[in-house]
């Protein structure tokens, strides 16, 4: 008689803790995951907003050079034109990141960020020293930045044939 109140017991504190780690875990999963994505929201917004100033400071500091060497040099030199490329070049980057911040569609998400990395090629390219002894890097930094070209103008027309016959579907389908 003993051992079965005892399992009895046993069974009932079982099923009690079984509860309480339930119903913990429902805390978990509503308050603290709700409040933990609240948190990192805020965040992601605190840093948009810091690449938004940073991405001023870079114009700023784009502009600045620009008027810096026209009014120092008249005509600028290759020195000069390579400079405020190459700032240019970072700025577009910077820009182009502080736009992808923005894009809700993991697939535009990834497109862009392959526009980021061939702009990076780019700007690898141009700021590479031409030696010899580069020759190699040279060809395939080259090679990979016109695959990424290729890539990028390869999914854009396939972007816009996907949205024609989405759109050429809903007409059909309105018509019906």
């Amino acid at each position: 008689m003993e051992k079965t109140v005892e399992n009895d017991t046993k069974s009932k504190l079982e099923e009690n803790l079984l509860t309480k780690v339930s119903t913990f875990n429902q805390f978990l999963e509503q308050k603290v995951e709700s409040m933990l994505l609240k948190l990192l929201n805020i965040a992601r917004y605190i840093f948009i907003v810091m690449m938004i100033i940073y991405l001023g400071q870079c114009f700023v500091s784009l502009g600045y050079k620009m008027v810096a060497f026209t009014i120092s040099q008249g005509a600028l030199d290759f020195d000069s034109i390579k400079v405020i490329l190459t700032d240019s070049l970072f700025v577009l980057i910077v820009l182009a990141i502080v736009k992808t911040l923005f894009i809700q569609d993991g697939f535009d998400y990834a497109v862009t960020f392959l526009e980021i990395s061939f702009v990076v090629l780019v700007r690898k390219l141009i700021l590479l020293e031409t030696d010899p002894s580069e020759t190699f890097l040279l060809l395939v930094l080259g090679v990979t930045s016109a695959l990424f070209f290729i890539l990028i103008v390869y999914i854009k027309g396939m972007k816009h044939k996907w949205e024609r016959e989405k759109c050429e579907k809903c007409i059909e389908s309105g018509g019906k």
